[in-house]
């Protein structure tokens, strides 16, 4: 087994938590409930990189920041309509989920 850190991000509806990842290249792995309608838990991966979504309260705080190092920052800047900027280390955006987390996202400049 390979380490990782997973972030978990908490959200209030995961299923519109789930389709607003889906537009960042991210596909639902898995759900789970311990029973019919209480908090969702899911997890949304996209290639090696995996994001822990929770309805869970205390599970994580809103206004969290991830990182997340892509190759082509630009597609991701068109499919939300935002502006790609230059950082030292990189081309970046920032975006919020609709539960207010944010990512920041980034191609590193070579």
């Amino acid at each position: 087994m390979d380490e990782e850190v997973i972030p978990i991000l908490r959200v209030e509806d995961a299923a519109a938590a789930v389709a607003w990842y889906e537009r960042l290249g991210f596909t639902k792995q898995w759900e789970h409930r311990f029973e019919p309608g209480f908090p969702a838990f899911v997890e949304v991966a996209r290639g090696g990189v995996r994001l822990f979504l929770s309805e869970h309260t205390g599970d994580a705080r809103p206004d969290t920041l991830v990182y997340l190092r892509i190759r082509d920052v630009e597609a991701i800047a068109s499919e939300f309509g935002v502006q790609a900027k230059d950082a030292p280390w990189a081309r970046e955006i920032e975006l919020r989920d609709p539960d207010g987390n944010r990512l920041r996202i980034g191609t590193p400049t070579e």
